[in-house]
C-alpha cells in the first residue's frame, strides 16, 4: 500500500509540475519598472542668467528648499550606475506576497513530504510516515490556498499596468487536485493502518 502511495505522489508531483510549465507564472510578473536616472539640475541651473533681478531673488529662494546630506550625495552617486534590475530589487520588498511565497511552499512542502514518504516505504518506520503525512496534509492546505488566491486574482480587475493573474488549464488543474486527494487519502489509510 505504501508502494501505491509513493508512485501516486510521483504522479501528483509530475501533474502540478507539467501544470507549473505549461501556466502563465514565468511570464506574470513584469519587471518593475524604475524611474530613468535623472540628471543632475544643479549644473544647468548654475549655467543659465537669469534675465531680471525678480527672476534672481526668487531663484535662490526654490534652491534653499532641501539641500541632500553627503551620505545622500554619496548614494546618489553609486546609484546612477545601477542598472534596471538591481534598482528593481532594491526597490522591492522584503517579504513576497502570499501568491509567491505559496508558490515556493507548495511544491517545497511536497517535494519533502515524498522524500518523507519514500523513507517510510523503504524502512517501515512509524514516525517517518507520520511526518511525511503531516507534510502532505500542509501541502494540501498550501494548494488549496495557492488555488482560492490565484482565482480571487483573476476575478480581480486592476489597472492595465498591474500584475497578471496567473491562468492554468482547467483539466490540469483537476487532475493534480484529484491525485492529490487520492494521495492523501491513501496516505492517511496507510499511515493509521501501519500504526497498529
Amino acid at each position: 500500500m505504501a508502494i501505491v502511495v509513493l508512485v501516486l505522489w510521483l504522479f501528483t508531483a509530475g501533474a502540478g509540475f507539467y501544470l507549473l510549465v505549461t501556466s502563465n507564472l514565468g511570464r506574470a510578473r513584469p519587471a518593475a519598472t524604475t524611474p530613468a536616472a535623472e540628471p543632475s539640475v544643479a549644473p544647468a541651473e548654475a549655467a543659465t542668467v537669469p534675465a531680471t533681478p525678480a527672476a534672481s531673488a526668487a531663484q535662490p529662494a526654490a534652491s534653499v528648499a532641501a539641500p541632500a546630506s553627503k551620505r545622500e550625495m554619496r548614494r546618489a552617486v553609486r546609484d546612477r550606475f545601477d542598472p534596471p534590475s538591481l534598482t528593481a530589487a532594491k526597490n522591492a520588498p522584503a517579504v513576497p506576497g502570499l501568491r509567491s511565497m505559496l508558490e515556493f511552499a507548495h511544491p517545497a512542502f511536497a517535494i519533502v513530504g515524498l522524500g518523507f514518504w519514500l523513507g517510510f516505504t523503504l524502512v517501515h518506520d512509524r514516525g517517518l510516515g507520520w511526518i511525511a503525512f503531516g507534510l502532505v496534509t500542509a501541502t494540501v492546505c498550501l494548494g488549496l490556498t495557492w488555488y482560492t488566491a490565484n482565482t480571487r486574482a483573476a476575478r480581480r480587475e486592476g489597472p492595465p499596468e498591474s500584475e497578471p493573474a496567473p491562468a492554468f488549464r482547467t483539466r490540469l488543474v483537476l487532475l493534480h487536485g484529484s491525485a492529490a486527494t487520492v494521495t492523501f487519502a491513501l496516505a492517511a489509510l496507510t499511515a493509521l493502518v501501519l500504526s497498529r
